[in-house]
């Protein structure tokens, strides 16, 4: 340890206040964090690449500063779909710093690694008031049916108004509109549930017909339009 002149010259005052870091609430307790082994718990963070053309939602199960369950969903940039499948095998058995920097292409998920780090190290994890914290696999109950992520896709312009794309419940086929040419309810196909069917055997043409929904009011609109062509 090298000290400059000046601190070399200064005589030793006691340091009275030293209480140690404020505990932090994790998986039902109070934690005061001194080692990155000491962070556990359930979270998320949310990142974005320096053009911002894409986003990344990354859902990371810690117990004792290990990664133990990583959950990648990426929107906007088909690039980062396979940085994504790289995360999935990296982060794992990582320690929450080892995280911060990966050799990982996508800068979108090492940001939201970045978000979540805050999170977790400050106590602001989901999992912050449950007892022992979550098990490992809590990650894929943020998915829906046939763990399929939860998509949101809407387009409008001021020319033409909105299209629904994708909503959670699925795949938007048509939209109903009233007198008015306003929009009143959306027919789907969840996707994730169609795909299940067809795996156990049904046939393609069923098995849309059975995950097909509506929201809404759908029945007896003025107008139904395909939003991708009309």
């Amino acid at each position: 340890m090298m000290y400059s002149h000046e601190v070399e010259q200064m005589c030793v005052v006691a340091n009275g206040a030293n209480h140690g870091s404020a505990p932090i609430p994790q998986e039902g307790g109070w934690t005061k964090i001194k080692e990155i082994k000491d962070i556990s718990g359930f979270t998320h963070g949310v990142g974005w690449c320096a053009p911002q053309q894409g986003a990344c939602k990354l859902s990371l199960n810690i117990k004792d500063g290990i990664i133990q369950e990583a959950l990648v969903e990426t929107s906007g940039c088909s690039g980062m779909t396979h940085s994504a499948a790289m995360a999935a095998e990296i982060l794992p058995g990582k320690t929450v710093l080892e995280a911060l920097n990966t050799d990982l292409v996508c800068d979108a998920i090492n940001t939201s690694m970045r978000e979540l780090f805050l999170q977790i190290a400050y106590g602001r994890s989901q999992s912050a008031f449950s007892d022992g914290g979550l098990p490992i696999g809590a990650g894929l109950e943020d998915l829906g049916k046939g763990l399929r992520s939860q998509i949101g896709t809407m387009y409008g312009t001021l020319a033409k108004g909105p299209r629904y794309l994708e909503m959670a419940e699925g795949y938007v086929t048509r939209m109903a509109l009233d007198e008015d040419g306003e929009v009143t309810g959306y027919e789907f196909v969840h996707l994730g549930k169609m795909m299940d069917m067809i795996k156990k055997g049904t046939d393609a043409n069923e098995a849309v017909k059975k995950a097909t929904g509506q929201y809404g009011r759908f029945d007896g609109a003025a107008k139904y339009i395909d939003p991708r062509v009309e």
